[in-house]
């Protein structure tokens, strides 16, 4: 529904996922969906747990960069992804250049089960940026594309570093303001 009608009308149900993931004992949550990270955060105050967002800490690598290519398969996520770089960058006091590339069909390739076919189609996709100081892999299930991408340029993605986070604030080494690493 977010893809079609935004992350408006889902609010209300994402915030009560992390509700009931804080109730059932949750110390921390890691909301892996890019295009629904910052409705999640938002709910962080009312469920008294950290809740992360999976793309946060790969989103302030890439804010520190001076040219940043940003790789999507979906374009309900290039709004969000941008904005939340955009955001790190503002808290870092830079000001990376961006350049966004939507996949043609991968998101399709994706949605009917094709991971083989969205993984090649994601990895071409890197390959093929120039004139960037890396390319960040806007989805988290795009993460192995860059284990079959060529390219000599460093390719960021959001799951290791961002479970990574979800642990730290999990065993209360970040406190509270864990939501944003």
């Amino acid at each position: 529904r977010a893809r079609n009608e935004g992350t408006g009308p889902v609010a209300d149900e994402v915030a009560g996922a992390v509700a009931a993931a804080a109730s059932g004992g949750a110390r921390a949550v890691l909301c892996t969906c890019s295009t629904l990270g910052a409705v999640a955060e938002a709910a962080a105050a009312r469920a008294g747990v950290p809740v992360l967002r999976v793309d946060r800490p790969m989103a302030a690598a890439a804010a520190r960069l001076e040219r940043v290519a940003v790789v999507a398969a979906l374009a309900a996520t290039v709004g969000p992804t941008v904005a939340l770089i955009r955001e790190e960058a503002a808290r870092s006091r830079t000001d990376p250049r961006l350049r966004t590339h939507l996949v043609p069909g991968a998101w399709h390739r994706f949605a009917s089960g094709d991971r083989e076919g969205y993984l090649d189609a994601v990895a071409r996709a890197v390959d093929a940026v120039r004139d960037a100081d890396a390319v960040l892999l806007a989805q988290a299930s795009m993460a192995d594309a860059a284990e079959r991408a060529r390219t000599a340029l460093p390719v960021l993605s959001s799951p290791a570093s961002g479970l990574r986070a979800a642990a730290r604030a999990a065993s209360g080494a970040a406190g509270p303001s864990s939501a944003r690493p």
